[in-house]
């Protein structure tokens, strides 16, 4: 008996330890192709996934949304003058921003109109190149500017609700930030590409911490153009002329790349931006130059479950 309690608890251990050991991903499929009919793009953008599961692709070669099942398969689009890069909030909720119009947009989850705000400018409110934008899990609307080199959140009509950041290489301050994203703990990440690397501040704009370098080893980055977090706190950034996704611990520490340059299955063409989907099984990465969306699926977190219902079925 005493053996069979040593055996169950070693294969516990074992399970514990798959568990909690960082994920792997491999390639499971892909979609898309040059041209403008439905599931085709010209420019692709950003890319996004809704609580259900759907992915939103903005492409702002002719401007315009797509959404499509988890595997791909074309849902629907609307018409997004310069849609540039996409977020979707726990209600659904589609946030679009338009980088050369100076402006945010939402919508529903089927392209209906629901808002905008902003307008050129310096002051609350205001944006120059609003790059990127992230909802987080209250609802709370977060965009980075490149050309003012700051941050603006904001509540989800467009109410404006505080500031953060200004032009430099401190603590803080960004060169060129292009991507955002927030955290399920409320953490927020910015990708401050022109000085090649990641910060991250509290919700409310309170450094946090920082990494990164110029280079093209595993953790270092060359142009890095889009960013996601993990419910898990696994950030993830698109290395864009690394041609790789490299994904991190919360607070800068490497655990894995996905990808390396080409145009075979699970390889990247510049890619643009980065995506998990809700259960942190499944990424998605906008492939720029090759013109499609793949994605991968995380290959140890998606087996543990069934382990770990093999110990404790013997366990009984």
């Amino acid at each position: 008996m005493k053996r069979g309690l040593v055996i169950l608890t070693a294969a516990a251990l074992a399970a514990a330890a798959a568990w909690a050991a960082p994920p792997t991903y491999q390639y499971a499929g892909m979609w898309g192709s040059y041209g403008g009919g439905n599931g085709q793009f010209f420019k692709l953008g950003g890319v996004a996934v809704a609580p259900n599961g759907n992915v939103y692709v903005t492409d702002w070669g002719i401007d315009r949304v797509q959404y499509f099942t988890p595997s791909g398969t074309y849902l629907g689009q609307w018409y997004c003058y310069e849609a540039d890069n996409v977020d979707v909030s726990p209600s659904g909720n589609v946030y679009v921003n338009d980088t050369y119009g100076d402006v945010i947009r939402y919508f529903t989850p089927t392209g209906s109109f629901l808002g905008s705000w902003g307008g050129p400018g310096t002051g609350n409110g205001q944006f120059d190149a609003p790059m990127n934008v992230a909802v987080a899990a209250n609802g709370n609307v977060y965009v980075v500017e490149m050309d003012n080199g700051r941050v603006q959140y904001f509540t989800s009509s467009g109410s404006f609700l505080g500031k953060w950041g200004s032009w430099g290489t401190g603590q803080g301050e960004f060169s060129y930030p292009v991507a955002i994203a927030v955290a399920s703990t409320g953490s927020v990440y910015v990708l401050d590409s022109g000085n090649y690397r990641v910060q991250y501040f509290t919700s409310s704009g309170s450094f946090l911490g920082m990494w990164g370098k110029m280079g093209e080893n595993p953790g270092e980055f060359d142009d890095p153009t889009g960013i996601d977090v993990a419910a898990s706190g696994i950030v993830f950034v698109a290395n864009c002329y690394n041609h790789r996704i490299d994904y991190f611990s919360s607070t800068g520490s490497l655990l894995g790349i996905i990808g390396s340059e080409g145009s075979g299955e699970g390889e990247f063409e510049l890619p643009s931006d980065v995506a998990l989907s809700p259960s942190d099984i499944r990424v998605y990465v906008t492939d720029y130059l090759n013109i499609r969306v793949q994605y991968f699926d995380d290959t140890i977190t998606g087996v543990v479950p069934a382990s770990l219902g093999r110990v404790k079925a013997l366990f009984r």
